[in-house]
């Protein structure tokens, strides 16, 4: 129980030191839309480059599956 409440007291002062006086929180949020913005931007972007030759990669495997083309049974 000495050991829990140890560690719940230490996690709440390290807690209390890291965000307590923060000025700046806003700015963060703002820093973390940025990221977010930037990865969206790189993953629409690989897509777009990668979305044509993977689509064409598929095919090709797809045409070379036995049965390929043909209608599914019972439509």
């Amino acid at each position: 129980m000495t050991r829990t409440y140890a560690l719940i007291a230490t996690l709440q002062s390290f807690m209390t030191d890291r965000f307590e006086g923060r000025k700046d929180k806003g700015a963060t949020a703002v820093e973390y839309g940025l990221l977010v913005g930037l990865i969206a931007v790189v993953i629409i972007v690989a897509v777009t480059l990668l979305g044509t030759t993977l689509s064409g990669l598929f095919n090709d495997i797809a045409g070379d599956l036995p049965g390929a083309g043909e209608a599914p049974a019972g439509g």
